[in-house]
């Protein structure tokens, strides 16, 4: 079957977007949804621990969110954004700038007295190459005057309490400009007892860049172009999916980021490559998954890529219907919201 944009939609109560992360991670609950039945179930997000495997992997993104936001004034005095993606060899960054139209080449937008960001070139796609070129670097000013990135869905300023809950528990490499969120409701103990019954625990990073969240707007969902995103995998994590799919185990992307990393570095048998590299792999449906087994997710927006993908993995009817029965339930949904596991 050949879908089309509208075949993602779904109505949502605008009260059941999660504006506010739960106290515990781990309270969360856990919608399951079995991919060959399409029947579903209503757990906790503790009850992972049983739900996977003893010998199964698991593989988490440990890339972390910078304070990326930035906000200026133009050399007139009128205000200006910032949202810095990826440092360049060059020594200049990869960002999105608003209003668009007036950063132009050779504007420049001032953070205080010691941090000027000049726009070098204009990209398309709404990104744009800017260096920094007062007395702070892009890292010194991120870190006086960054802001944690929040999604315009979450309808409120970020707090002192987002630099930490709007990152996993096990994040370690600084380049994402939003949260990998299924990883949001692991705690170190929640990780522990998985590891104690058995389940292995891998890593990668695949830092998550704003054309992830590109409004597709093209009924013809071929014609959609994502924005490239950079990856690394391990040695030891290639080799424990290799080896736990050459026995027959199952592996678990904690993620849509995970199973774009591993999908867009393995080869037609399933074989992971271990190394950096770059990705701008667009799965929506139909799509013929090579390596990860059992999906962990958040709940996605109406019409996105992330959706796409997670009705690629769990199939449309069965993902979509799934949603509908989370919307009745009253779940909470998005970055903070409640978490799927598609078994």
């Amino acid at each position: 079957m050949r879908y089309r944009l509208s075949d993602f939609d779904y109505a949502l109560p605008a009260e059941q977007i999660a504006q506010v992360p739960l106290p515990d991670r781990a309270a969360s609950r856990l919608l399951v949804l079995d991919r060959a039945t399409g029947a579903v179930r209503h757990a906790s997000f503790r009850d992972i621990v049983g739900l996977i495997p003893s010998g199964d992997v698991l593989v988490l993104n440990t890339s972390r969110v910078i304070p990326a936001r930035l906000h200026g004034k133009r050399d007139a005095g009128a205000p200006a954004e910032i949202l810095l993606v990826r440092a360049l060899p060059d020594g200049t960054w990869l960002a999105m700038g608003h209003p668009g139209g007036k950063l132009k080449p050779g504007r420049r937008v001032r953070f205080g007295d010691d941090s000027v960001v000049e726009i070098v070139e204009l990209l398309g796609g709404g990104l744009r190459r800017v260096r920094f070129v007062g007395a702070l670097d892009a890292r010194a000013t991120i870190a006086k005057y960054g802001e944690v990135p929040l999604p315009p869905y979450i309808r409120r300023p970020p707090t002192p309490a987002d630099r930490e809950r709007y990152q996993t528990v096990y994040a370690e490499h600084d380049g994402s400009v939003a949260a990998p969120t299924a990883g949001l409701h692991f705690t170190p103990d929640l990780l522990d007892r998985v590891r104690g019954k058995g389940v292995t625990v891998g890593s990668l990073d695949l830092h998550v860049g704003p054309g992830t969240f590109k409004p597709v707007e093209t009924d013809d969902l071929a014609a959609h172009a994502m924005q490239p995103e950079p990856y690394e995998i391990p040695d030891e994590t290639a080799d424990l999916i290799n080896a736990a799919k050459g026995s027959g185990r199952g592996v678990w992307g904690v993620g849509t980021t995970v199973v774009r990393a591993l999908e867009a570095a393995s080869d037609e048998r399933g074989r992971v490559r271990a190394g950096p590299g770059e990705t701008n792999l667009f799965i929506y449906p139909p799509y013929r998954f090579k390596v990860v087994d059992r999906l962990l997710t958040n709940f996605h927006l109406p019409r996105s890529t992330l959706l796409m993908l997670v009705s690629a993995f769990g199939g449309h009817d069965a993902v979509m219907g799934a949603y509908r029965e989370a919307v009745k339930q009253g779940y909470r949904f998005y970055s903070y919201g409640d978490a799927m596991a598609i078994v």
